[in-house]
């Protein structure tokens, strides 16, 4: 029966995740039932509670933190489906992550969403996330779905000077492209770990590792934790992949970060717009941001080892979403494929510091 079903159907499936554009043309996938629920039909409200998309493990302690500066930008995200026939998809659907309140990095002042008419679901990571029925689009047809944003980010600074207590047991299991259970990642992380005694040590010493041996190059993948050991390059899904499993490897909690970083012009080498990060638990502090791939040289290895600058935006959490299907800002099927093509051929954010 399931060899019948998928032989009749095919659904092509694309997704934005990373530094890196990845798709995917599935013939014949069975999509199984998301777990999400589903919060609104139409025009989303900003949601008043800044705590509402966060875990109960957020809320074990207070974390050692200071406000050092708030900035506010403008963000439009602009989106464009293209039915380049014959026919139109009998099923169709987009799915795009939305910035939402993250205490304490930012805070949505305002979000505005064109079509009004889609549903908002909440995934296991917490993350808001629009979902678009673009089913019957007609040939030769485009869609535009615009997203404006006010958003405040702040910049923060943590307090490691007191680095001792137990470690919970959360986010440190192995997952697809974290392979914190991997024995290469394992000997490593051991080896860079001896002779330091708190958790803020050993992870100091993963980043400077990171920083000190990876070549960062865009490499268009999607290659995780392991292969950025290779020689292929790395950029920022592999710089944050390989810092969360060496943590994990060592029992410290880390959680991957997708995201938007804002570079003025002049700066764009450094890392791409669609960025990645993450955040490690650090006994007695809390969740603490790191940014490897901005970090990786010595001239601004400290302004991001338990720093943030106001300049990072989070769309989503967690390594392998799956409302997205892996993907971290946008990803739609269609189907029937054999009869219809249907591309986005826009995908941009514009990103504008609120005095400019």
């Amino acid at each position: 029966m399931r060899t019948q079903f998928l032989i009749m159907i095919s659904i092509f499936i694309t997704s934005l995740s990373g530094c890196q554009l990845a798709v995917g043309e599935l013939d014949g996938v069975i999509i199984s039932e998301i777990e999400a629920s589903t919060l609104d039909t139409g025009h989303s409200p900003v949601e008043e509670d800044s705590s509402s998309n966060l875990r109960d493990s957020d809320h074990l302690i207070n974390p050692s933190f200071t406000i050092l500066e708030s900035v506010e930008y403008d963000l439009q995200q602009r989106l464009k489906l293209v039915n380049s026939g014959p026919g139109s998809p009998s099923k169709q659907n987009l799915w795009v992550a939305l910035i939402s309140d993250d205490y304490p990095y930012q805070e949505v002042i305002e979000r505005e969403i064109s079509p009004g008419d889609y549903q908002i679901i909440i995934d296991e990571h917490g993350n808001q996330i629009a979902e678009f029925n673009f089913s019957d689009m007609q040939p030769d047809s485009e869609i535009e779905v615009r997203i404006d944003y006010r958003v405040k980010v702040h910049q923060l600074q943590y307090d490691l000077s007191f680095c001792e207590g137990e470690l919970p047991d959360f986010d440190t299991e192995a997952e697809l492209h974290v392979e914190s259970q991997n024995p290469q990642i394992i000997f490593l992380s051991e080896e860079l770990a001896q002779d330091h005694l708190t958790a803020c040590e050993q992870v100091r010493a993963f980043y400077d590792f990171i920083g000190n041996e990876l070549v960062y190059s865009y490499n268009g993948g999607n290659w995780g934790a392991q292969a950025a050991l290779g020689k292929m390059g790395a950029d920022c899904t592999e710089y944050t992949s390989l810092m969360m499993a060496l943590s994990r490897a060592a029992g410290i909690p880390a959680r991957y970060i997708e995201g938007l970083n804002f570079t003025p012009e002049g700066e764009e080498k450094l890392a791409r717009q669609e960025h990645a990060w993450l955040e490690v638990y650090l006994p007695s502090i809390g969740w603490t941001p790191m940014d490897p791939t901005l970090g990786r040289s010595s001239i601004t290895r400290e302004a991001y080892f338990a720093k943030i600058p106001p300049d990072h935006f989070i769309v989503t959490r967690g390594r392998n979403p799956s409302v997205m299907r892996g993907g971290s800002y946008w990803t739609y099927l269609y189907w029937p494929g054999n009869s219809t093509e249907i591309n986005i051929e826009q995908g941009e954010w514009t990103i504008t510091p609120k005095s400019e």
